[in-house]
């Protein structure tokens, strides 16, 4: 392999037979070479292929800036999401959660800390990521010898969400927000606390991750069965009016309506979620 671009002295760009282009980190692997030159194997620690031209030029501009040690700590905090979660993540997760770390280490070597005012809906919706959070502030915090707060575990819970769902960090947190609106109107509606623990609870959870989506992004269900949700209406009646109550809710909140067939499936889950 030879070397396309020097970015520092720990970090270069190769090109591949086909034309893609890996970015190869290692200490010292630039260091008084040029372009064209070979790559010293002995000195590469890690590579990453990313294919989206925009967030591999974005994460090189990023590597500029950040040291060896931080991009080290991030890949294995990505690996290990990857493994624990065995979900996909978009690779942008490399350059958003990477320049986050990096800027929250900052901080609180400066003695400023950001609250995170999502931190309890993250723990209560999240659960697996937030985990995945707490063990990457455990690697932070013992690699660079600070003490993040609990507060940055939730942070990095939203990166991986973010991801997770192809969404940005803005979106991701508006999701987190209406998600715990619409389980707030449910368990007011019928009294009740939900068994967080349970299957059904973790389809509401996601079917409410998928149905905010789209309400953020205007989009609707194509199909509009009035005579299905006719008929679930009947037979799940107060489900079926929590469905309602949801309905006015978000064309409250949000000036987004409902389709018989989004009323449809919510009142679904909300049966599910209520009486199993």
């Amino acid at each position: 392999m030879k070397i396309a671009k020097v970015i520092n002295n720990n970090v270069i760009s190769v090109l591949q037979a086909d034309g893609s282009e890996l970015v190869i980190m290692g200490r010292g692997i630039a260091f008084q070479k040029k372009v064209g030159e070979e790559v010293d194997q002995e000195k590469i620690q890690k590579v990453f292929a990313l294919k989206n031209k925009q967030t591999s030029d974005n994460f090189k501009m990023l590597l500029r800036e950040v040291p060896i040690e931080l991009m080290v700590v991030v890949e294995e905090i990505i690996h290990d999401a990857k493994n624990n979660l065995g979900k996909k993540l978009s690779e942008n997760i490399y350059v958003s959660l990477t320049d986050h770390i990096n800027f929250a280490i900052e901080r609180v070597q400066k003695g400023a800390e950001i609250k995170n005012a999502l931190l309890w809906e993250i723990k209560q919706l999240y659960k697996e990521e937030f985990l995945v959070g707490l063990k990457a502030l455990e690697q932070i915090n013992e690699k660079f010898n600070i003490s993040l707060p609990e507060d940055e575990a939730g942070f990095i819970a939203i990166h991986i969400i973010n991801a997770e769902m192809n969404e940005d960090v803005i979106n991701t947190m508006n999701i987190t927000k209406f998600i715990q609106q619409i389980i707030s109107i449910v368990k007011y509606h019928f009294n009740i606390e939900f068994e967080e623990d349970s299957l059904n609870y973790f389809r509401f959870i996601t079917h409410l991750k998928f149905f905010a989506q789209r309400i953020f992004k205007g989009t609707h269900y194509e199909n509009d069965d009035d005579y299905l949700y006719i008929m679930i209406k009947q037979k799940h009646k107060e489900a079926a009016e929590c469905t309602e109550k949801i309905k006015d809710y978000i064309k409250y909140k949000y000036e987004h309506d409902l389709t018989n067939e989004e009323m449809l499936y919510l009142t679904i889950h909300i049966e599910r979620v209520v009486n199993r």
